[in-house]
């Protein structure tokens, strides 16, 4: 058991994750911001115009999207990095992964 826990120690893969894993708990934080003024302006526009903007409904939806992305990611429920760290067009057409067992 603690040979295991030296050889996971050790492994290069697991800090890069870490890394990794630090660096989108930061994005998290900006998405969050971000998430919150589409949501601000959303209401504002609706509460003028009486219609929500279509605009922002997409924004909306790929920043939800991403925050997804990253959050499967810190759970370890995937190993495929979110864009920065790959293409966009991975996140826009993520699917839900199997459950790992």
């Amino acid at each position: 058991m603690k040979q295991d826990i030296n050889e996971n120690i050790k492994k290069i893969s697991t800090w890069k994750r870490i890394f990794y894993m630090l660096v989108f708990s930061v994005i998290v934080g900006i998405v969050r911001i971000l998430l919150w003024t589409v949501i601000l302006f959303q209401v504002a526009f609706a509460l003028l115009s009486g219609t929500p903007n279509q605009n922002i409904l997409d924004f909306g939806r790929k920043l939800s999207v991403y925050l997804y992305h990253i959050l499967l990611f810190l759970t370890y429920n995937t190993d495929q990095l979110p864009f920065p760290f790959s293409e966009w067009n991975l996140t826009e057409d993520l699917k839900l992964p199997e459950t790992k067992k």
